[in-house]
């Protein structure tokens, strides 16, 4: 398939910081991009061929948008999957496609896939509603506590609750659920695995998370993660058998637990370039965003391997501030070796707003992530 410098078209549904790093390997290779987004003033429109301004979660909107392009993926996964399924009966190739898309979509559906799989998960129930769950928990049919998460829609943190007392669902929508066993782990992992069409496959070093403990989300990723050899094959094999399972293009990162008995399970995927993978761009042989254009047009994968270790500090708003924002103290993490930020383009920030992200290198994983403290530390995303 001949598509550099030529009239083949990529279309990207949504046109968040994700979309915006892709773009910059379709610049690279001169491939032609379309971008779909709600937002007008979205981070990718600086850097695609076309831009159109749409809903995302629109039938007619996202058939009409994926009938311009040849090749069509997404930085996001909340989007029309009967759209996309009309667009692969018209010759549209989509990756993921539209039947991966819905079941990772909802994490039920998500999870009872693990199970019919034989991947290791941990215990689960699913609820209609937060009326049945709370049944469930009057005549012990639900234990507590338990870790609640919204069938659809969560992202970032959010649809995930800690419920320790029946109180606690007293704030949450009376959506379709899971109640997942709160299992105790040391470690968040993850791994990237990139598939194309021709099943060529290749996984990325395992990786460590750290999170915020009131936001839920990711604060720092470490790559090589601290963990043993043994440890890291059980974990490469789980997200490789994952990858498989779904038949997946693209790329997938799959998360993990390690728990304290040293298995390895899966939390949830995402089906394209993640968070747990930005470091890659400085301190792998080939980005994730590279890999992830390369998987879905059906070239040659890239050498996954680390030239160097990595750290990655997310930068997010900081509390109390809303409007225009400022990036204070940028000047002196720029001052530091091996310390590179990305900015995604938000002109406002708000609380635990991701804005951007700065990743370290080093050659001890140790000192990057020393260094990647100094950074969180001195950097503030504040507004005017």
């Amino acid at each position: 398939m001949h598509v550099f410098s030529s009239q083949h078209k990529v279309g990207i549904l949504g046109g968040g910081q994700l979309g915006k790093m892709l773009l910059y390997n379709t610049r690279k290779f001169d491939i032609y991009t379309c971008v779909l987004d709600p937002n007008p003033e979205a981070p990718c429109k600086i850097a695609c061929n076309e831009f159109f301004v749409g809903d995302l979660m629109d039938f007619d909107t996202v058939f009409e948008f994926g009938k311009k392009v040849d090749t069509l993926t997404i930085e996001i996964e909340n989007v029309n999957v009967d759209a996309l399924s009309a667009l692969e009966k018209e010759g549209v190739k989509v990756y993921p496609s539209a039947e991966t898309l819905a079941t990772i979509q909802n994490k039920a559906k998500q999870k009872l896939f693990y199970v019919d799989h034989g991947l290791p998960t941990a215990d689960f129930k699913r609820y209609a509603y937060i009326d049945e769950l709370k049944r469930a928990i009057k005549h012990n049919v639900q234990p507590l506590p338990f870790v609640w998460k919204s069938a659809q829609f969560g992202y970032d943190g959010k649809g995930v609750k800690i419920v320790r007392t029946i109180t606690d669902l007293g704030e949450l929508p009376n959506v379709e659920c899971i109640a997942e066993t709160l299992v105790p782990f040391k470690k968040e992992l993850a791994v990237t695995v990139a598939r194309t069409p021709d099943g060529e496959v290749k996984a990325y070093p395992v990786v460590e998370m750290e999170f915020h403990p009131e936001a839920n989300q990711v604060e720092y990723v470490l790559c090589p993660a601290r963990i043993s050899k043994n440890i890291t094959k059980k974990a490469e094999l789980v997200a490789l058998r994952t990858a498989a399972a779904f038949h997946h293009v693209g790329l997938l990162a799959v998360e993990l637990f390690l728990t304290e008995n040293d298995e390895i399970l899966i939390n949830e995927v995402a089906p394209r370039p993640h968070n747990s993978g930005h470091q890659t761009i400085e301190a792998s042989y080939t980005s994730q965003f590279e890999q992830h254009l390369r998987a879905v047009l059906n070239l040659p994968l890239g050498e996954t391997e680390n030239k160097v270790s990595g750290v990655m500090v997310n930068l997010v708003g900081a509390e109390g501030y809303r409007g225009l924002v400022v990036y204070e103290n940028i000047e002196k993490i720029l001052k530091l070796n091996g310390v590179t930020p990305h900015i995604y383009g938000k002109k406002e920030t708000r609380p635990f707003r991701k804005m951007g992200h700065v990743t370290i290198v080093h050659p001890e994983i140790n000192e990057a992530r020393a260094i990647a403290q100094q950074v969180k530390e001195t950097i503030k995303v504040i507004s005017k």
